[in-house]
Formats: C-alpha cells, sequence, structure tokens
C-alpha cells in the first residue's frame, strides 16, 4: 500500500511539473512572438521615406505615442550596446594580443574617446544620410553610432585591461590544454573579462540615454 501512495504521488509530481514546464514554454514562445511582432512593427519606421527639407521640426507630444517611442529609443540603445560589445571583443583582443600592433590601437582609442560625442554626430550625419537616401534609415544609423561613440570606449578599454592583466595560471592553464586562439577566447578571456565588461556595460548603457536625446 505504502509503495502504491509513493508511485501515485510521483506520477502527481511528474504531472505537475509537465505542466509547469508547459506554462513556462508557453511564456516563452509568447514573449518572443511579442518581441517579433514589436521588431517588425518598429522595422516599418526605419523603411519609412525621409526628405529633410519637409522634415517636421517638432515631436508629437501625444500621449498615445510614447509607448511607439520609447520601444523605438530602447532599440536604438540595445543595438548600439551589442555593437559596442562586437567592437569590444574584436578591438581589445587585438590591442591585447598582437604586441606589434598594441603600440597603435591603444592611443588611437585614447584619442578617439577623447572626441565629444556630438563631434561624431556632426560628422558622420551626412554620411549616413548619403548612404541611405530618402530613407529615415540614415538618420537611425546616425543616432545609432552616436549612441555607440557614447558607450564603447570605456567598454573597449575595460576588456583589454582585463586581457593583459590575466594571471599567468590561466595562460599556462590554456596552453597545456592546447586550446586554439577561438577557444582560448570563449574559455578563457571572455568568462574572466567579463565582470567588468558587465559592469562597464551597465554603466555605458546609462550614459548613453543622455546622448539619446542629444542624437
Amino acid at each position: 500500500m505504502a509503495m502504491l501512495r509513493s508511485s501515485t504521488f510521483t506520477g502527481q509530481e511528474a504531472a505537475l511539473r509537465t505542466r509547469s514546464q508547459f506554462a513556462a514554454d508557453a511564456l516563452v514562445l509568447a514573449a518572443v512572438a511579442v518581441l517579433f511582432w514589436l521588431l517588425i512593427r518598429l522595422s516599418h519606421g526605419f523603411t519609412a521615406p525621409f526628405n529633410p527639407a519637409s522634415a517636421p521640426s517638432s515631436v508629437s507630444t501625444d500621449p498615445a505615442n510614447l509607448p511607439y517611442y520609447a520601444a523605438r529609443s530602447l532599440l536604438r540603445m540595445f543595438v548600439a550596446l551589442i555593437v559596442s560589445t562586437i567592437f569590444t571583443f574584436i578591438y581589445a583582443t587585438a590591442a591585447a594580443r598582437l604586441r606589434r600592433t598594441e603600440k597603435i590601437l591603444v592611443p588611437l582609442l585614447d584619442i578617439l574617446q577623447s572626441v565629444p560625442v556630438l563631434g561624431f554626430l556632426s560628422v558622420t550625419l551626412s554620411v549616413w544620410l548619403m548612404l541611405f537616401p530618402h530613407s529615415e534609415l540614415g538618420v537611425e544609423c546616425a543616432s545609432v553610432f552616436a549612441i555607440f561613440t557614447s558607450q564603447v570606449w570605456n567598454m573597449t578599454f575595460a576588456f583589454y585591461q582585463s586581457l593583459v592583466t590575466q594571471p599567468r595560471d590561466l595562460d599556462e592553464a590554456a596552453r597545456l590544454l592546447r586550446l586554439t586562439k577561438w577557444q582560448r577566447f570563449w574559455r578563457v578571456d571572455v568568462p574572466y573579462g567579463m565582470l567588468p565588461l558587465v559592469w562597464n556595460g551597465m554603466m555605458s548603457f546609462g550614459g548613453g540615454w543622455f546622448f539619446l536625446i542629444a542624437s
């Protein structure tokens, strides 16, 4: 009788777990569907026609438009953050691992971070408009680029510093395990530099809000 009861409880627990897993999967699927719908909805605004001569001089302050404006702003911020992360991985790794280019890349990065963000925006706006004429995509790219320049420099410096100060034990372990450069990057470099990268990424994301307004 005791064995029968225990098997009954086990079957009930399995059924509850199956239901909870199904509910979790359904919730994730619904969230992904909503995310894709939002991306498709927002993408229509990026390809809308744009004419500088007839562009509105002010933004509508209708409260009904605020969710759409907020979604567009968040999309710009996250796109800039993703591009900043990719740039950080490539640039910082090249500066830390290639000794010949380190003397060029690190001073160049220091010069670039000293340039005001609005200076980048004023110079590159015409370039983006030339690449994507008669479309709001050029204006959006200029805005994302301005946010990118406000986020990327400290992230790159943080990841570069984590690479050059990496303990010798990790380097010896990677050599003994005969890790390839790709394996070492994802299994050693990225995990070791993740804490400073995440911290500076949060700081950069917060600072990017100011230049989102300016752009």
